[in-house]
């Protein structure tokens, strides 16, 4: 993904398979973030960045109808990662639970509480052509 404003159709040159495929193009932002500072990011920012992103792309997977775009990009101290999918229903802001459990499943639900919890900032979207965007801004230090 290129710098700028985010776009749902800027995460469409690549999508990933499957949060496997997503993680990977996390990990090489990350070594290209070394590569272009010098300064490494924390081990503990990329295991968030990979966590959050199993977490994301799970969701689109599971939840949100199929992935439509994904994109990785850092600047500035910080890592943004950016999933589309093609449910219009965006996560609770609030709460404990973003969503109910489906009968007769006992886990889940902890996953957009964790992502608020380790984002610096976090961006919803409804594109007109329908689906939603969520970019999650992450610190690289």
């Amino acid at each position: 993904m290129t710098s700028g404003q985010h776009t749902p159709d800027s995460v469409r040159s690549w999508i990933p398979r499957d949060a496997a495929g997503a993680r990977a193009q996390v990990a090489e932002a990350f070594a290209r973030a070394v590569a272009g500072t010098g300064s490494p990011p924390s081990p503990t920012a990329l295991g968030d960045a990979l966590l959050v992103t199993s977490e994301l792309v799970s969701n689109a997977l599971r939840h949100g109808g199929g992935l439509t775009g994904f994109g990785v990009e850092c600047d500035r101290g910080a890592m943004t990662i950016t999933v589309a999918d093609a449910s219009g229903e965006l996560p609770h802001l609030t709460g404990g639970q973003g969503r109910k459990r489906e009968a007769g499943l006992g886990e889940g639900g902890f996953g957009w509480p964790l992502i608020r919890l380790l984002a610096l900032e976090i961006r919803l979207r409804l594109p007109p052509r329908g689906g939603k965007t969520i970019e999650v801004r992450l610190p690289l230090h």
